[in-house]
């Protein structure tokens, strides 16, 4: 009684995924969870996804999917999270390859389902993006997530589209999220956060961080992302809703243009076309920005100056909690220096960890 979740974008949707499935199949067998190699530069430095050629170690199941076991390795300089991954949680990691566009992961998708004959399919979003029109001003990342919907769409089998904590991802704001939410499928608890809590420790996703703390009971304002952007953590946020997929497809004006897309290269061309830019172009100028800089190396006594001023003014913005790459950003630390900043903010005393998320104190 295989259960088939699609972690449209990625990243932290494949933890979220796994946290979905203990909240609705957790009685049931390991699940497969299908998802793109695609971390954010503090964790793989190359620009981009991962292809099933930038590992070692990879499991065949399909002649186009294969799973990613603990014991698979990225290729440097490349880094990923999914080994890690599955050896911390017990579902199957299938690679969604995205390098040869929709048309490709529409093969990929019926290969799958074909071989699992899975009793569900779902596809799952943190935060809502793929519901965007693709001109909205806070867009950053529509590319993974409009290549899952345009393929998902087009497999000759049913597939729920489930989006999780509207307007956590920071990129379309609840209130324009709400009208488009059909029925509320489930209200994630903390017991639901169980199975990820180690995981939530180390993986960088903000979205998904911010969707088990709110599980957890965590309400306020977390700061995110490089450029600090605001995100409420309301009743709301850590709810899960089922959306109509043929209505999302005729919304999202990119998925519609990348159904017959066969290269990846392709896919960014459209997405530059209708909104504007592409997320790998981003992380593109921001590897180079990173390679032509020296990262600052870790002093303490520095760091919690900083880390001070930080909070005085984060405070003095209605913030209540951010998340550790925030701080990463800020501090201008670098991945070698994670676990180091990690412990010195958890020995300091002046940012409480909430967990996931790291509490602003109220004053110093």
């Amino acid at each position: 009684m295989t259960r088939l979740i699609i972690a449209a974008g990625g990243g932290g949707d494949a933890v979220a995924a796994a946290m979905l499935h203990a909240a609705l199949y957790g009685d049931e067998e390991p699940g497969v969870i299908l998802t793109y190699a695609w971390d954010r530069l503090l964790i793989d430095p190359v620009p981009g996804p991962r292809g099933a050629r930038d590992f070692t170690g990879l499991r065949p199941i399909t002649p186009t999917v294969s799973a990613v076991p603990a014991e698979a390795r990225p290729i440097a300089p490349a880094g990923s999270t999914l080994p890690l991954l599955a050896a911390a949680l017990p579902h199957t990691f299938a690679l969604l390859d995205p390098g040869q566009g929709a048309v490709g992961i529409t093969c990929q998708l019926e290969e799958l389902i074909s071989h699992l004959e899975p009793v569900s399919i779902d596809l799952l979003d943190v935060g809502g993006d793929i519901l965007a029109r693709g001109d909205e001003p806070t867009l950053k990342s529509p590319l993974a997530d409009a290549l899952t919907l345009a393929a998902a769409s087009q497999v000759n089998a049913p597939v729920r589209l489930l989006i999780a904590g509207p307007g956590l991802d920071g990129e379309l704001p609840p209130d324009e999220l709400r009208p488009l939410l059909g029925p509320l499928v489930h209200t994630l608890t903390a017991k639901d956060v169980e199975p990820i809590s180690s995981i939530l420790e180390w993986h960088p996703s903000e979205a998904t961080a911010m969707l088990a703390a709110t599980a957890r009971g965590v309400r306020g304002t977390c700061e995110i992302r490089d450029a600090g952007l605001p995100v409420p953590l309301t009743d709301e946020a850590p709810r899960v809703y089922e959306i109509d997929l043929g209505e999302a497809l005729s919304r999202n004006n990119l998925a519609l243009a990348l159904m017959a897309t066969t290269t990846l290269d392709e896919a960014e061309t459209h997405s530059r076309e209708i909104c504007g830019f592409s997320e790998v172009d981003y992380e593109r100028d921001k590897a180079k920005r990173l390679n032509d800089r020296s990262p600052a190396k870790l002093d303490a006594e520095s760091a919690l100056h900083q880390l001070a001023r930080f909070e005085v003014r984060a405070r003095s913005r209605g913030v209540t909690h951010t998340t550790f790459r925030r701080i990463t950003e800020t501090l201008n630390v670098d991945g070698t220096e994670r676990n180091a900043l990690c412990q010195l903010l958890i020995n300091s005393g002046l940012v409480y960890n909430d967990a996931p998320l790291w509490r602003i104190v109220a004053s110093l």
